[in-house]
C-alpha cells in the first residue's frame, strides 16, 4: 500500500525533490478559492449563502448560532465526552499558561528606556472543520491560547451540517458552550475564512483581526489569500505524519500511526523514513492488516496508496534527520534508540513526538500541546498555534531631554548619511 522512496544515494536538492508530496496543494488550490473570496469580499454574506448551498448542500438564511442553541448541545453532550473535553482543555490550559509573556523594562542609557508590552489582539476568527470528521478538539485547541492571550472577542466558525438542520455538529457547539464562547457560525471552507476577513454589516459580524485553525486545502489556500487584511497562524492544510524509526520501533505502532493521520483526509500524507529494510517490511505486513479492520477503510487506502505517502528508505539516521527536516512535517515521531537525543536535532517539524508512548493521537487531544500545526513544508518557518499568535509586541521608548541630547549627534549623522534632514531636524529642534 505503501510505495517505496530509495534515498540512501541522494543528497541535497535531489533528495527534496524526491521527497513524497501531494499535487493537490495550496499553491494549485489558489485559482479555484480566489474567486470565492473577492465574491465575498464585494457581495458578503450573500456570497458565503451560495457557496455554503453549493458546497454543503444546505441553505442557512442566518448563519449565527442562538445560546439557546449552544445551551441545547451542551446539556445533550454525552458524559464521556464532556469529561474528556474537560481534561484536554485542563491541560491546554496548563501549557499555554506557560506561554505568557511578560512585560520586560529596558534601560538602554541612564534616562532611556525601552518597554516591550504584549498586547492581545482584539477581535478573532477560530475556524474549526467539518466534512468527513467532527473536531471538536479544535474548539479546545483554537479557544484556549485565544483566552489565555485576553483576546477580547471571539468568533467561531464551523461548517453547517445539513444532517442538522444546517447547525454545525452539536459536539463542536457543546465544546464552544463548555468554553464559554456563544459567538459561533454556521459557516465553513474558504467562504467561512473570507467571512472572517471581511465580515457583513447587515448580520453585524465584525471582521476579524487575526485567523486561525486547520482545514482541508481550499481553508489554506483562503488564509494564505486573506493574509494581509488579516493575520493568519499558520497555513494548516490536510493532516501529516513523518516517522522516523529503526530497528528498535514496534512495527505495530508505527502502522497504527500512520493510519490513524491518513484516516483523516484522502490526501493524508503518513511517510516513514528508516534505515531498516526489516522494519519496512514488517511495517507493510501490519499496516496490510489493520487497514482492513479499521472503520474508514477506502479513505485510508486512498491516503497511504496516494502520492503524498510512502516509506522512504534511508542509509542511516543521521540521513534520516536529513530527510524529516527537508519534509518539514506537520507532525513528525521519533521512534529510535535514544530518540530524546535525535529528537533534539530536529529542525523543522510543527510537534515531535518522541519515544514509543507518545503518539500524534495522543497530541491530537490530551498532551496538552496544540494540535493546530503548520503543513506542506511551512514548518521550514512557521510554528503551531500558541498563545504568541494572538499577541502583539509593543515597544514604549521613554526618553529625558538629558539622554536625547547625549545621543543627538549620532540620530543627526544618521539622518544625514540616508538624506533625510527632517529626521535630524525634529531631534535638533528639541536639543539646540
Amino acid at each position: 500500500m505503501l510505495r517505496r522512496v530509495d534515498l540512501t544515494s541522494a543528497t541535497g536538492a535531489d533528495l527534496r525533490r524526491a521527497l513524497p508530496r501531494a499535487q493537490v496543494d495550496v499553491r494549485a488550490a489558489l485559482d479555484t478559492v480566489a474567486p470565492l473570496v473577492a465574491a465575498v469580499k464585494d457581495r458578503g454574506y450573500d456570497a458565503v449563502r451560495e457557496a455554503t448551498l453549493r458546497y454543503d448542500g444546505v441553505d442557512v438564511a442566518r448563519p449565527r448560532v442562538a445560546a439557546g442553541q449552544l445551551a441545547e448541545a451542551s446539556a445533550a453532550l454525552d458524559a464521556g465526552v464532556r469529561a474528556a473535553l474537560e481534561e484536554s482543555i485542563r491541560r491546554a490550559r496548563i501549557v499555554h499558561e506557560a506561554q505568557r509573556r511578560e512585560t520586560v523594562d529596558v534601560q538602554v542609557v541612564p534616562g532611556g528606556t525601552v518597554t516591550e508590552r504584549w498586547v492581545p489582539v482584539q477581535r478573532v476568527g477560530l475556524y474549526v472543520p467539518g466534512g468527513l470528521a467532527v473536531y471538536p478538539s479544535s474548539v479546545v485547541m483554537n479557544v484556549v491560547p485565544a483566552q489565555v492571550a485576553g483576546v477580547d472577542s471571539i468568533a467561531v466558525f464551523t461548517p453547517a451540517q445539513r444532517e442538522f438542520d444546517g447547525l454545525p455538529h452539536p459536539t463542536i457547539l457543546a465544546a464552544c458552550a463548555l468554553l464559554g464562547v456563544d459567538e459561533v457560525y454556521a459557516v465553513g471552507g474558504a467562504q467561512a475564512v473570507a467571512l472572517a476577513a471581511y465580515g457583513d454589516d447587515a448580520l453585524q459580524i465584525d471582521p476579524v483581526d487575526v485567523i486561525t485553525g486547520p482545514g482541508n486545502v481550499y481553508v489554506a489556500a483562503a488564509k494564505r489569500l486573506v493574509q494581509g487584511v488579516v493575520g493568519i497562524d499558520s497555513e494548516a492544510g490536510p493532516t501529516e505524519i513523518a516517522v522516523l524509526a529503526d530497528a528498535t520501533a514496534d512495527p505495530a505502532h508505527v502502522a497504527a500511526d500512520l493510519i490513524s493521520q491518513a484516516e483523516h483526509d484522502t490526501l493524508a500524507a503518513s511517510v516513514l523514513v528508516t534505515d531498516s529494510v526489516a522494519l519496512a517490511d514488517a511495517v507493510d505486513a501490519e499496516v496490510e492488516r489493520q487497514v482492513a479492520a479499521t472503520k474508514h477503510t477506502e479513505r485510508v487506502r486512498t491516503a497511504l496508496a496516494g502520492e503524498q505517502s510512502a516509506t522512504v528508505l534511508v542509509r542511516d539516521l543521521e540521513q534520516g534527520l536529513a530527510v524529516v527536516d527537508a519534509y518539514a512535517a506537520e507532525h513528525l515521531e521519533v521512534v529510535t534508540a535514544d530518540a530524546r537525543a535525535w529528537a533534539e536535532r530536529v529542525r523543522n517539524a510543527g510537534c515531535i513526538f518522541v519515544g514509543p508512548h507518545a503518539p500524534v493521537s495522543l497530541g491530537d487531544y490530551c498532551a496538552g500541546s496544540n494540535h493546530v500545526l503548520p503543513t506542506g513544508c511551512t514548518a521550514r518557518h512557521a510554528s503551531g498555534l500558541s498563545v504568541q499568535s494572538f499577541l502583539k509586541g509593543v515597544h514604549l521608548v521613554e526618553y529625558t531631554a538629558a539622554a536625547l541630547a547625549e545621543v543627538a549627534p549620532h540620530v543627526i549623522a544618521l539622518a544625514e548619511a540616508e538624506d533625510l534632514p527632517a529626521h535630524g531636524a525634529a531631534v535638533a529642534i528639541r536639543t539646540t
